[in-house]
């Protein structure tokens, strides 16, 4: 198998070159000299050829030395090159963040608020992938994900932002053909719009101040994986449906919506901000971070985090 270069040691002695001293070179790089010299011994031994004349007053490149030596400072400036690219990037609002989130949030409220964090960095680059399944972060390579829902346990860190309620929804014609459900039994005669990515299945489960909880199957013609599929036949008087109060909001303001059973409350989710394993992430990422917390913090439909 083939070797890969010893470009450490390559850019050692592009140093030594530099300095003319193996003491001076160890001291610049916060090395010692015993490794300095060990450095320069491998790549001699490696290529079969002396690339320094030593004496007891100082080191002279040898005619193989100055044939390598411009190879070699050009991978010390280049390593010198892309570290501090990066660090710049690390320490400034410039550069790309890749990030996630699901898709009728993303387009309703996410996709909506990045044009103000755009104006404010223009130097920052966003890839958003919107998606409803849960995207693998590490893999993926995404810096940031928003996450409605109830965390399981993982390796990602997780900000909880605020909590989102759960609503029982349909339309003021759908109630009034069929009758204003007053307890989760009553749901039996309805029909369910399921959203398919619901963590508790097909049953709606909800829970009351005094009588505790209760669990009920509702018939359903219709089963979407976005929840924004839903409306159309909600809006036609088809069914009633579970939606987040997020993308409901409008319509339950303006009447096109109303909700039903307010003492029965179907357990919240949460909107989170998730970053991968490590705590230190560059300053791009922070400030996006920062930056939806309090967008989204304020929201109407945002109910305190604690709750």
């Amino acid at each position: 198998m083939k070797r890969l270069p010893d470009f450490e040691a390559w850019a050692i002695f592009a140093k030594v070159a530099e300095t003319g001293s193996f003491a001076r070179t160890a001291a610049e790089l916060a090395l010692s000299q015993a490794t300095v010299s060990k450095a320069v011994t491998r790549l001699e031994e490696r290529m079969k050829t002396v690339l320094f004349h030593r004496t007891s007053r100082r080191i002279v490149l040898t005619e193989s030395g100055h044939t390598c030596l411009e190879r070699a400072a050009r991978i010390l400036s280049e390593g010198e090159a892309v570290e501090a690219e990066v660090t710049e990037q690390s320490k400034s609002l410039r550069g790309p963040i890749r990030l996630a989130g699901p898709m009728s949030f993303g387009i309703a409220h996410l996709a909506p608020a990045l044009p103000d964090f755009m104006a404010e960095h223009p130097e920052v680059l966003i890839d958003l992938n919107l998606d409803d399944e849960l995207v693998d972060m590490v893999g993926g390579g995404f810096d940031v994900a928003l996450r409605i829902a109830t965390l399981a346990d993982s390796s990602l860190l997780a900000r909880r932002l605020c909590t989102v309620r759960l609503l029982l929804v349909g339309t003021p014609a759908y109630f009034e053909r069929f009758g204003v459900p007053q307890h989760p039994r009553d749901l039996v005669h309805h029909r369910a719009l399921q959203y398919a990515h619901s963590r508790a299945g097909s049953a709606w489960r909800f829970q009351h101040a005094t009588e505790g909880e209760f669990s009920t199957t509702v018939p359903s013609p219709l089963r979407v994986n976005n929840a924004d599929a839903i409306r159309p036949a909600m809006c036609a008087g088809l069914g009633l449906a579970l939606q987040p109060e997020f993308l409901v909001w409008d319509e339950l303001q303006s009447g096109t919506l109303a909700s039903a059973m307010p003492d029965w409350q179907v357990p919240s989710i949460a909107l989170h901000i998730v970053t991968p394993p490590g705590r230190s992430r560059p300053a791009r990422v922070q400030a996006l971070i920062d930056f939806l917390a309090a967008r989204f913090a304020v929201a109407p439909w945002a109910r305190p985090a604690q709750d």
